[in-house]
């Protein structure tokens, strides 16, 4: 018996899964042959999509809100979706119909065939592109921040950064660590600092004093 299976996909753990949830239920797909992912689109080394394919079987239905949510890299969607026509597997794609596989179809003319394959290639081209868009933005974007003399990633530890309590901390017991009265190892859980940003606050503690 053939089944109709949903797969969804967002890039990141803070992006929500409702929308693309709530149009595949209101097709009337299963839970259990509902899969996610929250993961970039930059290969298919994904654990929803791999339980999903290896669900697949001859006849069965995949369910795709469009085609970027397979992936963004050309080259694989190509490769994956191969694999749906090898199978003989019927993809529907909800935002670009003109790209559904049905096999159920027999007497599907080449043309509409043919069709199906321009769109794809079109498709899948901008799936990629869009994902090389964002990544020069990305790029340009932390160039444009550098110049400005901006500091990209974690903030800076330093004695500036400390919290009140963490300052009160240290001036309060550096003393007893420097007589030994204090173990290195109590200090830092008292100031709740990791040995090398321990040893480099305390430095710059010691410039201070």
């Amino acid at each position: 018996m053939t089944k109709t299976v949903a797969y969804l996909r967002v890039s990141s753990k803070e992006q929500n899964l409702a929308r693309q949830y709530d149009e595949m239920k209101a097709l009337g797909i299963e839970d259990k042959y509902i899969y996610e992912d929250k993961a970039s689109g930059k290969d298919f080394d994904r654990v929803g999509y791999q339980y999903m394919k290896r669900a697949l079987e001859k006849g069965d239905t995949l369910v795709i809100k469009s085609l970027d949510r397979l992936g963004r890299n050309q080259e694989q969607i190509k490769q994956e979706w191969q694999f749906f026509r090898d199978n003989e597997i019927n993809v529907r794609v909800l935002d670009m119909p003109a790209l559904n596989i049905d096999y159920s179809q027999k007497e599907i003319k080449d043309i509409f065939k043919m069709i199906s394959n321009i769109v794809f290639e079109v498709m899948s081209f901008m799936a990629e592109d869009e994902r090389n868009r964002i990544k020069q933005r990305q790029r340009e974007g932390i160039i444009s921040a550098k110049k400005a003399g901006k500091h990209l990633g974690r903030p800076q530890l330093n004695l500036n950064t400390l919290s009140k309590k963490q300052l009160e901390t240290l001036k309060s017991n550096y003393q007893k660590w420097k007589t030994r009265q204090l173990t290195g190892t109590e200090f830092m859980n008292l100031l709740e600092l990791k040995r090398n940003s321990f040893y480099k606050i305390v430095k710059e503690y010691e410039q201070t004093v």
